[in-house]
């Protein structure tokens, strides 16, 4: 992944109205953008957070007063620095090549030549588990000249991620009882611990702690701070930030943020801000949450600014209709014929290859039928789809025939896929009809294969998802031909909008069109 400029700054932006109390910006003497970075900041007015300017300790050959990096550093405008020295003495004479008592006057030095300017300083101990599990006395050794340097906060760094939670909070604890300056920890997640490790420094005396939206980072990932706020806020009683109560319900909008900034898919299974974060699909586990949400639901989901998810599937029971048909907006009795045929329905589609919990468009559809709320719209009489090799290149054509009430319209268009071209017939010909699905765009289109229960894969399964700037649906088709498949998908997407848009009072277009030509 890779940061422009601009990707920068909008995040910079992001972190301080959330209240993210310092932003490490960049390594100004490293290359131009960073220090393009620093320039520019200076003009976004920020409320809660300070940038933080980022880099190493001299070098072995120079006096800190001569090393290009620090002097960035200080001409980057900052008021604080973090920077990172050896602390494992496998670096220090593999790495570094140099002698460890020349190591520890490096990281002397370079903390004190940005304390005589004025700057505040967190040293980062790179690889302080390592160093500290090598050799103890060296280790602390180094952190401790840090601290007579003058550092504000000092930051044990598990560079590897390889440290254990046990062995994470003894280190921490012993090593916070002998300093003075202010623990940090740093983690990474190469042992999946990174949270973990990040929470047992706090309870071993730490108080600041490094991580990054959503735990991108090295190799493995930095630890995830969406994870470590709510954990140390809301279940262990600390303040991490500058903002008042309730900045939490902006955490999942945040991570959403950093996601489509680098054009990263959400984790959906990810702690606290994923989608999946509080869904629920059993029917026992769905029962028990309509009852009592704390019967499976660890905290209140809107903290956090996530929301509640019930799913169906072939392990649906009664309750998760009930609860589906309560999010829709629609209502039935739990003991209704209705709500027993849908359950059956539900998993008979399941058998035959359908997934209906990654498409709300598709069961609200199934739902609002059974139910009697679904009045029908248009229908597609006729449809043929062609795909073929033309003068060396590619063209696909569908033709559509659509009737609405008595009235029918054949319409004939080509695209740059089979699919497209469905898509663009489709469109055209409900247009006369329903103007309204102007606003409608296809914006994702999978394919996947649909093994039935007997574990054969004959059929495809097509998801399409779409958009009208304000929502986002999605519907599935199932079919053994994929173009079936895809046509099924597309109609169902274009007629769960104008359901909803009839249901809401918002599609008058349509209506006067239905009553124009009847049903």
């Amino acid at each position: 992944m890779n940061f422009s400029l601009q990707d920068k700054l909008r995040i910079t932006s992001k972190l301080d109205e959330f209240g993210v109390s310092f932003i490490e910006g960049g390594w100004p003497g490293s290359n131009p953008k960073d220090e393009e970075y620093f320039r520019a900041v200076r003009d976004i007015p920020l409320e809660n957070a300070e940038v933080v300017a980022f880099g190493s300790t001299r070098r072995t050959s120079v006096k800190a007063a001569e090393d290009q990096n620090l002097n960035a550093i200080v001409g980057s405008g900052v008021r604080t620095a973090t920077i990172f020295g050896k602390s494992w003495d496998l670096h220090v004479r593999s790495i570094l090549n140099t002698a460890p008592e020349t190591n520890v006057e490096m990281v002397y030095d370079s903390v004190r030549y940005l304390r005589d300017h004025g700057l505040r300083v967190i040293f980062d101990a790179e690889h302080f588990y390592d160093g500290y599990k090598s050799s103890k006395d060296y280790a602390i050794e180094v952190v401790k000249a840090a601290q007579d340097a003058g550092a504000e906060t000092v930051v044990l760094c598990d560079t590897n991620g390889g440290t254990l939670p046990a062995e994470f909070e003894r280190i921490t604890r012993e090593v916070a009882s002998l300093l003075k300056a202010r623990v940090g920890v740093h983690c990474h997640n190469d042992s999946g611990t990174a949270v973990a490790n990040s929470i047992l420094g706090v309870l071993a005396g730490a108080r600041h702690v490094q991580g990054t939206i959503n735990g991108i980072g090295e190799r493995c990932g930095n630890a995830d701070l969406c994870q470590i706020i709510p954990a140390l806020e809301i279940k262990m009683g600390f303040s991490t930030s500058r903002l008042p109560a309730g900045r939490l319900r902006g955490l999942k909008s945040l991570s959403l943020y950093v996601y489509e900034v680098l054009h990263m898919r959400p984790d959906p299974r990810q702690p606290y801000v994923g989608e999946n974060a509080f869904a629920h699909k059993g029917g026992v586990h769905v029962d028990a949450v309509m009852k009592n949400c704390v019967a499976y639901e660890h905290i209140d989901p809107s903290l956090v600014g996530n929301v509640r998810i019930f799913s169906v599937s072939e392990l649906s029971g009664k309750a998760n209709i009930m609860a589906k048909i309560r999010e829709f907006g629609l209502q039935a009795d739990k003991n209704s014929p209705a709500v027993t045929a849908l359950l059956k329905k539900i998993k008979d589609l399941e058998y035959r290859g359908y997934l209906l919990e990654g498409a709300d468009a598709s069961l609200y559809l199934l739902i609002a039928k059974e139910l009697g709320h679904y009045r029908k719209l248009f229908e597609v009489v006729q449809w043929r789809t062609i795909s073929e090799s033309r003068n060396g290149g590619f063209a696909a054509e569908s033709s559509i025939k659509l009737r609405v009430g008595d009235r029918e319209l054949y319409v004939i268009e080509e695209g740059n896929g089979p699919v497209n071209a469905q898509d663009r017939a489709l469109r055209k010909a409900m247009y006369g009809f329903f103007p309204e699905i102007e606003r409608v765009q296809l914006v994702n289109y999978k394919v996947s294969i649909a093994e039935t229960a007997e574990g054969t894969a004959s059929s495809v399964r097509n998801f399409v998802e779409f958009s009208d700037g304000r929502s986002h649906w999605v519907t599935v088709g199932v079919s053994t031909n994929i173009l079936e498949a895809s046509k099924e998908a597309l109609v169902d997407g274009y007629d769960y909008y104008l359901q909803r848009n009839r249901i809401s009072g918002t599609g008058d277009q349509s209506e006067s069109a239905i009553g124009r030509d009847g049903e």
